[in-house]
Formats: structure tokens, C-alpha cells, sequence
């Protein structure tokens, strides 16, 4: 039986979605139990439903209701398995990955388990069987255009093998240029444009 883990993770991180996920549920339950027990308790106190903990009952619906929704969608996130992690950990070098985004347009979720933002080059990993991966490069692509980065290269894998040489790929080029993805979003100041990789997690949950 799996423990429900709480140990704080950021967006971005790997496991992300499993702490959303437990986090969610947690939540869901408590809300839950507060809101039933707050119209037991009106029942058992007034002899009627018709109280005024019964209308903070049903106020109480709204937010459980939320949550509900939330720790669904989580509970079918599909975030990057640890065999995938130690791959991409293995071959990343100096590149900045960012883990476990649910990206989300009008239609469509989209389950990244992994992306990586190098100079234009935008490349993400999917272990999703059912990712539609032309939609979903569209729908970053439109986004990322949003803050003026119309000439992007974006490119979704479903192999792990291939996102790994395209990440080895893309190291030697970080080297050889002397680039630090990772200075580059620790110096980013709020208020100005954000960089791609932080509208990336900016459009994920």
C-alpha cells in the first residue's frame, strides 16, 4: 500500500504530480468530512434539515466540489516514471530539466513527464501513449508567442532514447556556447517577459 508522501515539491520538480495528487486527496477528504458533519450535526441539534448549518453545509459544497475536480484531474495526470528520471539525469549535463507538467489548453490536458529550454530549442518528453503531439506543440507554440518567442523550435518525444541523444545533442551545443540555463532563470526579475522554460510551468497545473 503506498503512503500518502506531503514532503513539499515545486512545479517543476520530479514527483510533482504525485504530491499534487495526495495533496489533492487529502484535502477532498477533510473538506468532506467538515461539510457532512457541519449538516449531521444540524440535523442532530435542530431535528430538521431546514437550519442555518445546513445552508453553511451546502456552501461548504462548493469548495469540497473544487477540490474534488482537482484531485480527479491529478489522479489522471501521468507524471515521469523513475526509470525515465534516471535516463534523463544521466545525460542532461549543465541543462536545466524541468519534471511533471500537466499543460493545459481549452480542450485538452497535455502529461509532459520532462522539458528542457535550450538558446530557441524547446524539447519535451511524453510518456503518454495518447499525447497528440502535433496539438500539443501548437499549444506551446501559441503560448510561448504570447511574450514574443515566435521562433522557437518545439519538438515533443514519446521515445526516451531519442529525447536522451536529442539532450546529449543539445549539451554539447549549451557547452560549446557557454551558455548556464540555470543562471538565466535564477536572474530572471519579476515583472519582466518571462523566459520559455518559465511559461512552461506557468501553463502547467
Amino acid at each position: 500500500m503506498n503512503k500518502l508522501n506531503l514532503h513539499r515539491v515545486y512545479k517543476g520538480e520530479f514527483g510533482y504530480i504525485k504530491y499534487r495528487k495526495n495533496a489533492a486527496i487529502i484535502r477532498t477528504v477533510i473538506s468532506l468530512a467538515i461539510t457532512v458533519g457541519i449538516y449531521v450535526a444540524g440535523l442532530w441539534k435542530y431535528g430538521s434539515q431546514k437550519n442555518v448549518m445546513s445552508i453553511i453545509a451546502a456552501l461548504g459544497c462548493l469548495p469540497t466540489g473544487w477540490s474534488a475536480v482537482n484531485m480527479i484531474m491529478f489522479i489522471k495526470a501521468k507524471g515521469c516514471i523513475e526509470s525515465d528520471k534516471n535516463k534523463i539525469e544521466a545525460c542532461r549535463g549543465g541543462l536545466l530539466i524541468h519534471y511533471d507538467h500537466v499543460i493545459t489548453s481549452y480542450d485538452k490536458n497535455f502529461y509532459v513527464s520532462a522539458s528542457t529550454v535550450l538558446d530557441k530549442n524547446i524539447c519535451c518528453y511524453s510518456s503518454d501513449e495518447d499525447i497528440d503531439e502535433i496539438d500539443c506543440e501548437k499549444h506551446i507554440k501559441k503560448m510561448i508567442a504570447q511574450s514574443g518567442y515566435s521562433n522557437h523550435s518545439i519538438k515533443i518525444f514519446t521515445d526516451i532514447d531519442k529525447f536522451c541523444d536529442r539532450l546529449t545533442q543539445l549539451e554539447k551545443l549549451r557547452a560549446d556556447k557557454g551558455i548556464d540555463p540555470v543562471a538565466i532563470e535564477e536572474s530572471w526579475i519579476p515583472g519582466t517577459t518571462q523566459t520559455p522554460a518559465s511559461i512552461l510551468l506557468s501553463i502547467s497545473l
